[in-house]
């Protein structure tokens, strides 16, 4: 949380204790001005895990993609070969040369015979292959006997399999492991060194494969190996899997799960995950079974090994699906946090074609969304790089055609919950800046501006980052975000939730960057859209019955909408924070200083509202009447309200609120250089509660306190009252507790007490008081004696200038006055 104690004095330059160096201490007078901070918004969370929450635009359309279905082993496509390019392919003209026989009873075992003639068989290698399973979706999935044939095949030629395993044994490749775990083989190595070598499909590349040869047969080693594989290990995985899924105890799904990860292994070793198997789709039509079953933790295992086997097309979207189903239950989350699951995902969102697999990546990103929302998840995510993931989809859904413009505003709303969500971890900061997320994010709110979801997901993740420097930066040097930022203020002025964050956003950054406040202040209609919002806020909570001659006219009045006076105040106290920072600038102080509507609208708030309702609003307020305060010409609108603002200061002085007074103290110190402001503060007794603020041991009260004393004793007639309350006593006392730790406020003690005194013309301190002030003058204006409190050494250039520059001139000055023989009475 950030606190608003910042210094306003218009005599001095600003107070801070700490600063580092002396060189530091020479500024100019504006710095007397305050940066304005507040809370950050809240973040709701939404109490069920569904891809659109309750608040979402997109509660209300019909065709929003569903967050609850039913996911069975018959949605899933048993012959999945190839990806799948959603375009139908035109017939060729000619027909096949090697027709196929296809089976009457089950069309799906449309395997071709094995030719007779070992010619045959090369010159089939060489041509063109025909699609070993039918695609479309599977009704009943065909058994798991269909790949018998190929035991028969292999049998065909005499002692093959004998020579392919001696071959694969050999000095030169390394032997197909027989255990789990992902390894590269010899061949895998091998074969990655020829350029091309993963171009296409397994069963379009036998041209390029090396073949042995046995008299007369020719067979390829790669394709022996596999066979190897599938008949010694896969199949028997295979058939326990089937045979251990009759069950139906916690004992067989753990077994399962066990088979599924041995199942995974070794296709790991084999080198036969991803699309290089060319029987996976007898894999994929067991795993697929399995679902049926309804184990959450049976149904990650089968998707971790789908998207290892490289799915796609409806089998990709169903696996998507299902694990998106899977973290919909908060019950699961440990289900992913010691899987490589995460991993496969995160491919998902770099590798697939958003065109292609849109709702796929939906799910998925969906998944991320809800994983993100677990605090042993979200590390994991950034352990896994997703914030890289996310900012690669992030630029394919920016460049995408028009035409997938509502399934990438649907995966985008995903994504930047789950980058929101990321946000909120320490470490993740880095990453936002290195990947160049944040301006990023500024290109999909130009391209997405009208899609409400996605801008507010964004404005939560720029108000959560924006308030550390690193990212503040990032995004401050982002061209145009100043102007993008105020268009959608304007166009989504009536969504609180986005208008607040986007205001706290510029608030941060215009409290920490000067050139921001520049930059900001010259954007088109940069004060119209801002005003315009004041205006429209201001009103939601203004009864029907308020006189029209206090209403403001704004040059650009928006309409109002039916939220709550807490939801206004939000708005009104990030825009005032925004118009505070703003003015510290010296280019656009005086601008706003001359801004009669935004002055009006200043001082329409302080009236309209209470301390007790609204407290930071109306401090906000007052610190930003002080700052432009600053800036008050001769015949500036400042100057020709200053007490109409005078009296409704009042409002904070006799609040409860500390805030409220210490700031209304600093807009008194501003406009008590007017004598007709401080004849207002002496006949309204304003002056006692000043010389009370004494008593309060906050050097940062009193620092403030005594810049209005200064002024008041500027009026002969204004010495005796102060003298009355005990102002002098008071100031000695303040004096001697905190001077020796704050040489400004020393300077400011001396000063008032200057003018109290009349230059050393009156008496307006008693004998004790007298000696007792003569007494630390004296030792304070020893250099030794002075800083011999100050304990960093960091801080002791910083103490000794202010020491040299500010107090002492004013305490000689002062030692002098009083050792006046005017002043002994």
């Amino acid at each position: 949380m950030e606190t608003k104690h910042g210094i306003c004095s218009p005599f001095l330059p600003r107070r801070n204790a700490l600063r580092k160096t002396s060189a530091e201490i020479v500024s100019e007078a504006r710095q007397s001005l305050r940066v304005q901070s507040t809370l950050r918004p809240f973040t709701p969370r939404d109490g069920q895990r569904q891809l659109f929450g309750r608040n979402s635009a997109r509660s209300e359309w019909d065709n929003r993609p569903p967050s609850t279905f039913s996911i069975h082993a018959q949605n899933f496509d048993a012959s999945d070969s190839r990806p799948s390019s959603g375009t139908r392919l035109v017939p060729l003209d000619h027909k096949p040369k090697f027709p196929v026989e296809c089976n009457a009873e089950d069309p799906s075992k449309t395997f071709p015979k094995p030719p007779t003639d070992p010619a045959e068989a090369r010159k089939g290698l060489v041509g063109s292959r025909t699609r070993l399973l039918r695609a479309g979706s599977l009704t009943t999935l065909p058994p798991l006997e269909a790949h018998t044939h190929v035991k028969e095949r292999l049998n065909a030629v005499p002692g093959q399999k004998q020579q392919s395993a001696k071959w694969v044994s050999s000095a030169d490749h390394t032997t197909v492991p027989r255990r789990p775990g992902p390894r590269r083989t010899a061949s895998e190595s091998s074969r990655l060194m020829q350029p091309g070598a993963d171009s296409g499909p397994t069963e379009c590349r036998a041209e390029r494969k090396t073949e042995l040869v046995y008299g007369d047969n020719t067979v390829s080693t790669e394709e022996n190996a596999e066979s190897l594989v599938w008949n010694d290990v896969i199949t028997p995985l295979l058939h326990q899997l089937e045979s251990v899924a009759a069950g139906s105890s916690e004992a067989s799904l753990d077994r399962l799960c066990d088979l599924c990860d041995v199942l995974h292994g070794t296709l790991a070793e084999a080198d036969m995950l991803g699309r290089r198997c060319k029987r996976r789709s007898g894999i994929l039509r067991t795993l697929f079974r399995l679902i049926d079953l309804n184990s959450a933790r049976l149904n990650l295992h089968i998707a971790k090994l789908c998207l290892a086997l490289c799915v796609s097309g409806n089998n990709l979207l169903n696996i998507c699906k299902l694990i998106f189903q899977i973290s919909r239950s908060e019950n699961n989350d440990i289900l992913f946090q010691n899987d490589s699951i995460i991993d496969l995902l995160l491919d998902v969102l770099c590798n697939e074609d958003v065109s292609a697999s849109g709702e796929a990546l939906l799910y998925c990103v969906g998944t991320l969304k809800f994983l993100s929302g677990n605090a042993a998840v979200l590390r994991l995510l950034l352990d896994k790089n997703c914030i890289s993931a996310a900012q690669k989809l992030l630029k394919k859904l920016c460049i995408g055609e028009d035409t997938n413009f509502p399934i990438a505003g649907h995966i985008l709303v995903q994504l930047t919950a789950t980058l929101r969500n990321l946000a909120d971890h320490p470490e993740s900061r880095p990453l936002f800046v290195s990947f160049s997320v944040l301006p990023e994010l500024c290109l999909v709110l130009r391209k997405h501006c009208k899609d409400q979801d996605v801008c507010t997901n964004i404005s939560r993740i720029y108000s959560k980052l924006s308030s550390y420097s690193e990212c503040r930066s990032a995004l401050a040097q982002t061209p145009n975000c100043y102007q993008l930022f105020l268009e959608l203020l304007s166009k989504h002025h009536q969504k609180q939730d986005f208008v607040v964050r986007i205001l706290f956003t510029l608030g941060n950054i215009t409290g920490k960057i000067d050139e921001s406040r520049q930059q900001l202040f010259q954007c088109s209609s940069c004060m119209d859209t801002l005003l315009g919002l004041y205006n429209s806020y201001q009103r939601k909570d203004v009864s029907p019955h308020t006189p029209l001659q206090k209403c403001v006219r704004s040059p650009c009045r928006y309409p109002t909408t039916s939220i709550s006076a807490q939801e206004a105040d939000d708005v009104l106290v990030k825009l005032v924070r925004v118009l505070a920072n703003m003015c510290i600038h010296p280019a656009v102080g005086p601008s706003l200083a001359n801004n009669t509507t935004c002055l009006q609208l200043l001082m329409e708030t302080l009236e309209l509202r209470s301390v007790q309702e609204s407290e930071e609003l109306m401090v906000n307020v007052a610190s930003t009447i002080n700052n432009l305060s600053f800036y008050q010409g001769e015949d500036s609108p400042i100057r020709r309200n200053e007490l109409t603002i005078a009296k409704l200061m009042l409002k904070l002085v006799l609040s409860s609120s500390m805030d409220g007074m210490f700031e209304a103290t600093c807009v008194y110190g501003n406009l008590s250089q007017s004598r007709d402001v401080r004849e207002f503060i002496i006949q309204n007794k304003v002056h006692r509660f000043l010389v009370t603020l004494l008593d309060s041991k906050s050097a940062e009260m009193c620092f403030s306190a005594c810049g209005v004393l200064i002024n008041l004793a500027l009026d002969p007639p204004n010495r005796a009252c102060l003298s009355l309350e005990g102002a002098s006593a008071k100031l000695v006392d303040c004096l001697r507790d905190l001077g020796p730790g704050d040489w400004q406020l020393a300077a400011h003690v001396c000063q008032a007490m200057w003018n109290l005194t009349g230059g050393g013309s009156e008496a307006h301190l008693d004998a004790q008081d007298r000696e007792s002030l003569l007494e630390m003058l004296t030792t304070y204006s020893d250099e030794e004696e002075a800083l011999k409190w100050t304990e960093n050494e960091d801080a002791r250039d910083f103490h000794r200038a202010c020491w040299e520059s500010q107090f002492l001139p004013v305490a000689q000055k002062l030692m002098t006055g009083l050792q006046s023989p005017g002043l002994t009475a």
